[in-house]
């Protein structure tokens, strides 16, 4: 018999080590499965912003021949599905463990911090004229997918 503090209450468990190992197990799979169920999750927020995304970028002139409201309603949606992608990902984030959320939010650091320096010395060299073309915010957002990446794959390598 263990007696527990909990929740201001002493609760009274009785119990057997076989029972401790299959609640263990238990709590693992559960742990898995809802792992499972955020990353999907999390996936298909992120595909519907993706979509949207597209949708507003060509949809405006292969669509709906520039109309402004029909823009207007589509960013508008596609702000709506990138809040949800955010909550999911904060979701997502709050279920890991504590070395895989201290990877994720390592490299978002990394990220973070390298996005910034490069891309606002990107977009100087742009401004003073230094590089031939216009500097896009795409070529930005594809460094921070790929710092991303590598950063998770390097934290991932060195804590393992």
């Amino acid at each position: 018999m263990l007696y527990i503090w909990e929740n201001a209450y002493i609760c009274k468990y009785n119990f057997t080590f076989n029972q401790i190992n299959m609640t263990m197990e238990t709590q693992k799979n559960l742990r898995s499965l809802e792992a499972k169920r955020l990353t999907t999750r999390l996936a298909a927020w992120t595909g519907a912003w993706m979509l949207s995304f597209a949708l507003v970028n060509f949809g405006s002139r292969f669509l709906w021949d520039y109309n402004e409201t029909i823009s207007i309603i589509a960013v508008l949606v596609n702000l709506v599905l990138g809040a949800g992608m955010v909550i999911s990902n904060i979701r997502h984030l709050r279920n890991l463990d504590e070395l895989q959320r201290k990877i994720s939010l390592e490299a978002m650091g990394i990220t973070l911090g390298v996005t910034l320096v490069v891309g606002l010395a990107y977009s100087n060299l742009d401004i003073a004229n230094v590089i031939p073309f216009d500097a896009e915010i795409s070529h930005v957002v594809i460094l921070m997918g790929l710092c991303y990446l590598f950063s998770i794959l390097i934290l991932n390598s060195r804590y393992k």
